[in-house]
């Protein structure tokens, strides 16, 4: 398989880092609609990859990887505004669940799709706020998650770890220690090479799972396992040296990066941790 971007990736790529960063400070409702006009929900697997990876880079408070990871590939259609899928079989943490318009559940009769208000759905609090996370109340839900949700918080994670690792290089350009930035110590610099490894190795990884949706290829449960995998580990490295290179500032409410850190790590805990998909895996 190729895993070069052709032009028409990399112009995609350029155009959505140049949207989100024109309309980042923009309201909720008027990112979505935006997404929405640009046609950014309908994007195929490994565009849409793309895409994901630049919003979670700029913590995108949308419900768009909700929306396009996981109602879509469950009810096999956009949904009529936001959306959501129960296919983990217990309807616990469900992202965007507490305000999709649709959600897909995925039952023992099949999947069945019903308005947001006729599900009973209670958001509970966690510890990244700007995350919409709720428990679903529904009855015979059974356990079938799809490649492309698990390829989805993959690639987000990687978003969030890209974005922790430019910061970090960012500061410790500008924190000075005896004189000299540290980010001219060793021990420094090998921090951030293993962030800088860490996050290649998930996002080769989750690039891979998309180009086996987009394909079909039989492979495409495997690697989406291991895409999810990849990225939880990538994410232990990054939110560990993140922040130790900006000391306990980094978890302040006043700095940015916690935001980014808490993105990363309930990416991670949603639909299985990294060494819950390395047993399945072996299994």
């Amino acid at each position: 398989m190729e895993f070069e971007f052709d032009e028409d990736q990399r112009l995609l790529q350029q155009m959505v880092r140049e949207t989100v960063a024109r309309s980042r400070s923009l309201p909720e409702e008027r990112l979505w609609k935006e997404y929405l006009e640009l046609g950014w929900l309908e994007a195929p697997p490994v565009e849409l990859a793309i895409v994901l990876e630049e919003l979670a880079y700029a913590a995108d408070p949308t419900p768009f990887l909700a929306t396009v990871t996981w109602f879509a590939p469950l009810a096999g259609r956009l949904p009529d505004g936001s959306g959501t899928g129960v296919s983990d079989g217990t309807g616990r943490y469900v992202l965007d669940a507490d305000r999709a318009d649709e959600i897909a559940l995925l039952t023992r009769d099949g999947v069945s799709v019903v308005k947001g208000t006729d599900v009973r759905a209670e958001r509970v609090d966690t510890f990244a706020h700007g995350l919409h996370v709720a428990h679903v109340d529904a009855p015979g839900l059974v356990a079938g998650v799809p490649d492309l949700t698990l390829m989805g918080l993959a690639i987000s994670t990687v978003g969030s770890c890209r974005r922790i690792l430019d910061m970090a290089v960012e500061h410790v350009k500008q924190r000075v220690q005896f004189d000299v930035p540290i980010g001219s110590f060793q021990a420094v610099k090998h921090k951030a090479a293993d962030m800088h490894v860490a996050i290649e190795r998930a996002r080769v990884l989750a690039y891979f799972s998309a180009l086996t949706i987009a394909e079909d290829d039989p492979r495409r449960g495997r690697a989406a396992s291991m895409a999810k995998a990849a990225a939880g580990e990538c994410q232990r490295v990054v939110f560990k040296h993140g922040l130790q290179l900006f000391g306990a500032m980094g978890f302040t409410w006043e700095n940015e990066l916690q935001v980014h850190l808490k993105r990363a790590k309930a990416c991670d805990l949603l639909l299985g941790t990294a060494s819950v998909h390395r047993r399945a895996l072996l299994g």
